[in-house]
């Protein structure tokens, strides 16, 4: 028998880690290759973890909402044959550390922050921010409670608190200079009564100079720190149901929010007359299907439109990072694209100038599709540099929809209407029926102007209504 080491596989560029959601097997399960083990989530994409090997799994290292490294291992399964392979656990390992004998003084001291810190009770994720399980065990061991926790900067991704922010925060305030006196008791009049707050006086024991071993600054330690997160009462009446966000909704909510406050929204609308090119596919779609496979929506007639504007108009594809702008040199056009429990994400097409008419319709197909199904990648979805999303879908005429940080434009795709329309021509004006829609462009007004956002959507308009009957796919 040997054992198999499972390690977390690389995602993608630019994807380091992912958490854990759920385990799809339990120890003593047998397992085939290409069997998924577990699923895990990166910011966006939910995916599974297959077995490279047939086997039992007998360990794992890691539990669920816990958070793993690219490369690291996750679990181990027994394998028929061959020599077992020794795994380390990834739980960080601590060195004992050999303390000097201190004086009976300091003893006592030390023995009253244990306790103190015993009496802390742990520290959990939240909604609005997640602690890895080696910042919470570090937590653990130093006595810091949740609402201290929850002060420390982080300097991690999403603000995530890091193992070296935690360590400075410990130096930091270890290295605060100690009272010159030592602890004395407080007296009874001092203390304010235990209804309203309950904490003790203690000793420590970091701040105690190696020349003054007795000496110590007094610190304030609850005694029984609040629950970490209480949940607001939530009034409903009779009938009404409380219904829990999914951990997509949940992301969706925080970048929403995040990207309002972030760029300064405006937005410039036009309508563009596609007439032309309702009339063009509908007389190639079918043969295009018996030719290719392939379904021919609008979806890639709009893409190639956006994607030659982007490329006359290079400071729309662009993004914001602090104080300075980063002008992209790669067009890679993300579309949003619907998933089977409603929410929305938004696959991007790489290099999408460098695809013609018919590679941009496969490019669309396929990630449609693998949406729709939960099979997108994390590389998928990463390093858009301008976005277009479709609320024709659902029968909207116009939207105003929020820009996918850090771009700096999104374009909002209405629903295609007959509607009587004035044409020009050889022998004077007539009203006749034409095919329209409304392009809503939104845009970041930091760093575009309205003459730069006005152009590049009417510049999308144009390539549209210029469409030749006779194009050739």
């Amino acid at each position: 028998m040997s054992k198999f080491e499972l390690k977390l596989p690389k995602m993608g560029e630019s994807v380091a880690e992912a958490t854990i959601t759920s385990w799809l097997k339990d120890v003593g399960d047998t397992i085939e290759a290409d069997e998924a083990v577990l699923e895990i989530a990166t910011d966006k994409v939910d995916s599974e973890v297959p077995s490279e090997v047939d086997g039992v799994l007998v360990e794992k290292l890691f539990n669920v909402d816990d958070v793993v490294q690219v490369g690291q291992t996750i679990a181990i399964i027994e394998t028929e044959g061959g020599d077992t392979i020794e795994v380390k656990s990834p739980a960080v390992e601590v060195a004992p550390v050999v303390e000097p004998e201190a004086p009976k003084e300091v003893a006592d001291v030390a023995q009253t922050i244990v306790a103190a810190k015993a009496s802390v009770e742990p520290v959990v994720s939240t909604e609005d921010r997640f602690y890895s399980p080696l910042v919470k065990n570090i937590a653990k061991q130093e006595g810091i409670s949740q609402a201290e926790l929850d002060t420390i900067a982080g300097s991690g991704k999403d603000n995530r608190v890091t193992k070296n922010d935690i360590k400075a925060y410990l130096e930091s305030r270890n290295s605060m200079p100690s009272a010159t006196q030592p602890v004395t008791e407080v007296a009874p009049q001092e203390v304010e009564p235990v209804a309203e707050k309950k904490e003790t006086v203690v000793a420590d024991t970091a701040a105690v100079p190696k020349s003054n071993p007795v000496s110590a600054k007094a610190i304030k330690t609850p005694e029984k720190p609040e629950k970490v997160t209480e949940e607001k009462s939530i009034e409903v009446s009779n009938g009404d149901e409380i219904i829990e966000m999914t951990r997509m909704g949940k992301l969706i909510s925080k970048y929403m929010v995040e990207s309002v406050q972030t760029s300064a929204h405006v937005q410039s609308f036009i309508e563009a007359d596609v007439t032309n090119i309702w009339n063009w596919r509908k007389k190639v779609k079918d043969d295009f299907m018996k030719r290719e496979g392939e379904n021919l929506t609008f979806t890639p007639i709009f893409m190639e439109a956006v994607t030659k504007a982007l490329k006359e108009f290079p400071m729309m594809n662009i993004s914001v990072q602090g104080d300075k702008v980063i002008k992209k040199k790669a067009i890679n056009v993300g579309m949003a694209a619907a998933l089977p429990d409603g929410n929305l994400i938004v696959p991007v097409i790489k290099n999408a100038d460098q695809l013609n008419l018919f590679g941009m319709v496969k490019r669309v197909n396929d990630l449609a599709t693998r949406a729709r199904e939960n099979k997108l990648a994390p590389d998928d979805i990463q390093g858009g540099t301008y976005t277009v999303t479709n609320v024709g879908t659902f029968g909207s005429i116009m939207g105003t929809p929020i820009i996918n940080q850090p771009q700096v434009g999104i374009l909002a795709l209405g629903a295609i209407r007959k509607t009587p329309a004035v044409i020009e021509g050889p022998e004077g004006d007539y009203i006749g029926i034409r095919y329209k829609m409304y392009l809503s462009h939104s845009y970041d007004h930091r760093v575009v102007n309205g003459a730069l956002g006005g152009q590049f959507v009417k510049a999308v308009k144009d390539y549209l209504e210029a469409w030749d009957l006779d194009h050739e796919i």
